[in-house]
């Protein structure tokens, strides 16, 4: 989405910080595949296996202030060039939890885990602010109960487990706690630092309204475009990438991409809702 939200700013696409050859001038992106909020020592002491990178946010905000330090002379100079600047501080946690539903941790457990990586996620704006961003976006959790991975790893017959959009309710009620936590913080750290604009990005209702246009236009709403075998064209063993495992003929008509990401069109989509729902709130001046 970050891709579209440049696009929609007169922006080229934001290069990642490894790109040692890439042009910084317009932005820079530090996030990582597989990331989560949490280090991989905090999460290893829950008996949780980070399994696809130890750059965890730490790491990344670690990358962000040596970057700054790299093209300011000083705090100033930095907090000048970072007053058009917008960051995108997310979405962060999603991989923590879904490290920890797949590795056989309980609801209740999962719940437990909320305020720490709430606390880290806050604590990594807080860290934003202090190298002089002024406008802030902070991301919620999607409606996790959605996805075709876990549609097709929780799939049950019965009703009451659902909701209108055949979501699975457990997990979306968990992505809700999520979200309600991490506003909470926002709100107490806008009273902490009322200079700078920090705006929660609702990642939820953008992918409810996603699955409404999805629906209203055609689109598959339910099964991945590149997979294979189920319900919902998602098998963990074999996944999109797999010798033998299909795609779709027209991506663009599928919200899910491989049961876990969604599709360009998708994100094309989501990015548009968000722009229009967080655009007033940055207080931005031309």
């Amino acid at each position: 989405m970050i891709d579209y939200i440049a696009l929609d700013a007169g922006l080229p696409f934001v290069p990642p910080y490894k790109d040692r050859d890439a042009d910084f001038r317009h932005g820079v992106n530090f996030a990582v595949a597989g990331s989560t909020a949490l280090p991989s020592h905090v999460l290893a002491a829950k008996h949780i296996v980070s399994p696809v990178t130890t750059s965890s946010l730490t790491i990344q905000l670690g990358w962000m202030s040596t970057h700054f330090n790299s093209i300011c002379l000083n705090h100033r100079e930095c907090a000048e060039k970072l007053q058009t600047a917008l960051f995108m501080v997310g979405e962060i946690g999603g991989n923590d939890y879904n490290y920890a539903i797949f590795q056989g941790k309980t609801m209740d457990e999962l719940q437990s885990m909320v305020p720490e990586v709430v606390h880290a996620i806050i604590n990594g704006v807080r860290r934003v602010i202090s190298l002089g961003a002024t406008r802030v976006v902070v991301p919620g959790n999607f409606p996790i109960g959605c996805l075709p991975i876990y549609r097709t790893a929780f799939q049950t017959n019965m009703l009451a487990a659902h909701d209108e959009n055949r979501c699975l309710k457990q997990l979306n009620d968990f992505a809700t706690y999520h979200n309600e936590e991490l506003q909470q913080g926002i709100e107490k750290l806008q009273q902490e630092h009322p200079n700078a604009v920090i705006v929660y990005a609702d990642y939820y209702n953008a992918y409810q309204y996603l699955l409404r246009f999805g629906k209203s236009h055609g689109f598959d709403t339910e099964r991945a475009c590149c997979g294979s075998g189920g319900k919902y064209s998602f098998n963990v063993t074999r996944m999109c990438g797999a010798p033998g495992v299909g795609v779709c003929a027209d991506p663009g008509r599928f919200l899910s991409w491989d049961g876990v990401h969604l599709t360009q069109q998708a994100y094309k989509i989501m990015a548009g809702w968000l722009v229009h729902d967080i655009f007033t709130n940055l207080h931005c001046q031309f």
